[in-house]
């Protein structure tokens, strides 16, 4: 059995984390902290849990983390790259559901986080832990950063046409929206019921901290030079994203062929669905899953291809993503405690 811990257990991320765990066939929940739980049983805190999760929070200074074989962090920025080093010298891997480890460069995660990274050294060892583009690196990591949720499904969307040479890579333009557990589980204004109910908005306009990351692992498809707009917007549901990618075609390529090219570079996929060119998912379909679904369209049959991509943001974008890159650290089916089907209506 793989002993697992989770930093920062009182979270959306964390308490997903703790509903994919506490099911899957290979793992024994170790250790779960909160600094401010302390000792409170967790199914206290998540009803959902009871009789699934026997574990209290404890802090982080009683949690024996050494003594797990794979610890996840699901904590805000800056507080795994803290730990990582102890971690790692004792032989348990990390995976960091922050952005610690998902940026290559150093200059552009202190400018976007403004906190300078403490283990550089560290970081050129991480793994970008999306598994369908980095699959090989992730088997034999110490250190995964798993990717941002909006990055997913940015990259998986284009990742074909780009790998193909077939999109101008330098007019991206990515229209994104995300339910409000995207947020976090905290108390702020613009998440109230009464402030994101009932309203839509854009935010991040100007730049927001996923497109360097995003850029950054789009470039590694493609030797010409990626420019993207992102513009993230807030929908007033709880779970879902849905993202509409548009770019210009640079290749004579009919719609059999588009649609081929995605169905070929995801048929051994069991976590991306291509469906038939013109459809419309939906992100209650991939609700409560690991699932991410795309759909392509190519108005008027003119130039410009449009990638329809949705997910869960806390399970594809987040917590499942993570569990998909341990089964493969520990060299289990990808697939291990992570077949959930989509919860509908």
């Amino acid at each position: 059995m793989i002993k697992v811990g989770i930093v920062g257990g009182t979270g959306y991320t964390g308490v997903e984390l703790l509903r994919i765990l506490a099911t899957h066939p290979d793992v024994e929940l170790t250790a779960i902290t909160s600094r401010k739980e302390d000792g409170l049983p967790v199914a206290e805190m998540f009803p959902s849990l009871r009789g699934r999760v026997d574990l209290a929070f404890s802090s982080p200074d009683k949690a024996k983390l050494t003594a797990c074989d794979v610890v996840f962090f699901a904590t805000p920025h800056g507080v795994a790259m803290a730990q990582a080093p102890e971690l790692l010298a004792a032989g348990v891997k990390v995976i960091d559901l922050a952005a610690d480890f998902r940026l290559q460069d150093t200059a552009a995660f202190e400018k976007w986080y403004k906190m300078p990274h403490s283990c550089p050294e560290l970081l050129k060892e991480a793994a970008y832990g999306l598994v369908e583009l980095n699959r090989d690196a992730i088997r034999k990591a110490r250190i995964v950063g798993n990717p941002g949720c909006y990055p997913t499904t940015m990259q998986l969307g284009l990742a074909p046409l780009l790998k193909a040479d077939a999109i101008d890579a330098s007019h991206l333009i990515a229209d994104c929206k995300s339910g409000v557990s995207g947020a976090g589980r905290k108390a702020e204004v613009a998440t109230l019921f009464s402030e994101a109910g009932d309203n839509f908005k854009a935010y991040g306009v100007s730049g927001h901290r996923h497109s360097p990351e995003t850029v950054e692992r789009l470039q590694t498809l493609t030797m010409n030079k990626v420019g993207l707009l992102f513009v993230p917007h807030l929908v007033p549901m709880i779970r879902g994203m849905h993202s509409t990618i548009y770019a210009r075609l640079t290749k004579e390529m009919d719609n059999v062929a588009l649609q081929a090219l995605f169905e070929n570079a995801y048929v051994n996929e069991p976590f991306v669905d291509v469906m038939p060119f013109g459809s419309h998912p939906e992100t209650r379909s991939t609700r409560a899953s690991n699932m991410l679904r795309i759909a392509l369209h190519r108005p008027n049959d003119g130039d410009t291809i449009v990638i329809l991509v949705v997910q869960d943001n806390l399970v594809k974008g987040a917590s499942g993503q993570a569990v998909q890159c341990m089964n493969l650290m520990f060299s289990l089916p990808e697939t291990t405690g992570l077949l959930h089907v989509p919860v509908l209506p």
